[in-house]
């Protein structure tokens, strides 16, 4: 059935997060410098990771891809959200926000099953060192980013298609800077209850499940390592606790999102900045900055430019 005969919305108005002009420039300075950081520092992170050798472990596998889903997710809100702060034009087109939303959900699903796989790493690395080799070669790393991708686009097609068939007429205000599935199905004109639910538990339920994987996993390389606390094991544990970082800042405000009781708080829009820009731009300072290979890495490639 054509969109045109189910809904009588053309646009959707995306209220932001300010009305006030000043704030509106000082929330583009900050959205800009976060978005050059992202860009930057997860660029830089993929060529070092592609040129060294020795950054050739799946762990640095799965980072240089981490950080290719980073910059991809950022860039599905973060363009159209400074285009908004610069020249005050609220409305975004429906075909643009269901392309959004479902971009959203794909890149950001793949990124929660792509952490769960680097927790799943790390567990294999720690508590079976020696089958690590065998279970993580790498044809299983690329299979296992590929069944990543696959999950999020099918999680994505069915969060955007269960949000296309609901007639929307009116209103069309959205109380936050982005197009994503809960606000927008608040504005269907019927009763939404049986979708709410099927997307808190498509939605919520992952990010649920996936959390509570990697908090598992993570609690099992504790109790394997606890009794001996080598250099080697707090190296371990080190990077455990950037992985349990990122973690915490993704999906502890995505579950606070998508589990809850349908309805609008006004600290909705600013969770949402948490998991799609702050922690974004954390992924690789937190990644660097606790590990010596990448700053060493980082190092020589800056040496091999400056030959050049």
């Amino acid at each position: 059935m054509a969109r045109d005969n189910i809904s009588q919305v053309t646009e959707f108005i995306l209220l932001g997060l300010s009305d006030t002009r000043e704030l509106q420039l000082l929330f583009f300075t900050l959205f800009f410098l976060a978005y050059a950081m992202v860009l930057l520092g997860n660029l830089l992170i993929i060529v070092t990771v592609r040129t060294d050798p020795k950054l050739s472990s799946p762990m640095y596998f799965f980072l240089c891809n981490l950080s290719f889903i980073d910059i991809c997710y950022t860039s599905v809100t973060t363009p159209r959200v400074l285009a908004a702060l610069l020249s005050g034009r609220k409305a975004i087109a429906f075909e643009g926000c269901m392309a959004q939303l479902f971009f959203l959900h794909f890149v950001g699903s793949s990124e929660m099953f792509l952490l769960t796989v680097m927790a799943f790493d790390r567990y294999t690395a720690i508590c079976r060192p020696l089958h690590y080799t065998a279970i993580m070669a790498r044809g299983a790393c690329w299979a296992l980013v590929t069944a990543c991708w696959a999950g999020g686009f099918i999680h994505s097609i069915v969060q955007t298609l269960l949000t296309l068939q609901l007639p929307f007429c009116g209103p069309n205000t959205i109380h936050s800077y982005f197009c994503d599935v809960p606000p927008v199905i608040r504005l269907a004109c019927t009763d939404t209850a049986l979708t709410e639910g099927l997307m808190a538990s498509n939605s919520g339920l992952i990010s649920l499940g996936c959390f509570l994987v990697l908090v598992a996993s993570y609690a099992l390389i504790l109790a394997k390592v606890r009794a001996r606390l080598s250099q080697g094991r707090w190296k371990a544990l080190s990077t455990c606790a950037s992985h349990v970082m990122v973690v915490t800042l993704f999906f502890v405000p995505c579950i606070f999102t998508y589990l809850r009781p349908p309805g609008t708080l006004p600290a909705d829009k600013y969770v949402c900045v948490i998991y799609t820009v702050l922690s974004p731009v954390m992924n690789p300072l937190i990644y660097t900055l606790r590990s010596n290979e990448v700053k060493e890495s980082l190092w020589r490639l800056c040496k091999r430019c400056r030959a050049f």
